[in-house]
């Protein structure tokens, strides 16, 4: 489908350039990579990691998207209700395989649209198990090398909700917990994509890049990419009106004869850094003594 040649990887955060996929999956170790993208809606994988996807899948590597939410909401005739979650089950089969991904790839979590945030955890105050039950089982089972997780900031309750279960729960597959869900080796990074709003600015204002520039990272591909991209979206046939404004958005990602996809490398364990405030504890403690 595609060629590792295909695709430039950018570092925004030292604005460098390379063909080496490291720019995106740091310590990327090939023949030994399995990448998962949580989805919080079936089509979101495809909006907004769409590239990293086919740039995956061309070094060789396999990708899992898990969908968090069974679509339910999705309708927009009222004669569409009562069959929408069927309907949207094989157009999701379609778009991904479009995308070279086999349906038995494609994991369904089945929580209601609009509802995610009421289920992250593991187990509720009513006695349910939440989103961590079926996420830290899948992720051990397959064995999960690489994270993509949603932009958790302002586009949507469910985005943020699955931003959350995977910001917390991947540290977890590598820990020696909850054993009877299997045990595996730790996820080596979690990356947040977009689907349509910006990152935290966070990010970006403590490591001195500029607010208009939120993500540290980029791919950029060949226009063949967005219309294959676009060729998968179109099998959402339920979605037509929604993805139509969509798609039209995309035209933004446009550079000359290229495509560009930005993402956000995300440390979901920062360690403190005690050497700072040993410094300015000790300069108080100075200017004290004179």
């Amino acid at each position: 489908m595609f060629a590792p040649t295909d695709f430039a990887y950018y570092d925004l955060q030292r604005r460098r350039r390379s063909g080496d996929i490291n720019t995106l999956f740091p310590g990327w170790q090939p023949g030994d990579e399995r990448i998962a993208v949580l989805c919080p809606h079936d089509d979101d994988g495809i909006l907004g990691a769409g590239y990293a996807i086919l740039a995956a899948q061309a070094h060789g590597a396999p990708v899992y998207p898990c969908i968090f939410c069974d679509g339910r909401a999705g309708y927009s005739r009222p004669e569409q209700r009562t069959t929408i979650v069927e309907t949207r089950r094989g157009e999701t089969a379609a778009a991904y395989g479009a995308l070279g991904i086999p349906p038995e790839r494609v994991r369904h979590f089945d929580y209601p649209d609009f509802s995610l945030n009421g289920w992250v955890g593991w187990l509720l105050p009513g006695g349910q198990q939440g989103t961590m039950s079926q996420l830290l089982l899948t992720l051990r089972q397959l064995g999960i090398t690489r994270l993509m997780i949603p932009n958790g900031y302002r586009e949507h309750i469910d985005h943020e909700a699955a931003f959350r279960a995977g910001a917390y729960d991947a540290p977890q597959v590598g820990d020696p917990v909850l054993a009877d869900c299997g045990l595996a080796a730790p996820v080596r990074s979690v990356t947040v994509y977009a689907v349509w709003g910006d990152f935290t600015p966070e990010d970006a204002l403590v490591a001195g890049r500029s607010a208009k520039v939120r993500g540290d990272r980029a791919i950029a591909a060949p226009l063949a990419a967005e219309e294959l991209i676009a060729a998968a979206l179109a099998k959402w046939a339920s979605q037509g009106q929604i993805i139509q404004g969509l798609l039209a958005a995309r035209r933004a990602r446009r550079l000359g004869d290229r495509v560009i996809e930005a993402y956000l490398g995300y440390d979901p364990r920062p360690s403190l850094d005690y050497a700072p405030y040993r410094r300015m504890i000790e300069g108080i403690d100075g200017l004290k003594k004179t």
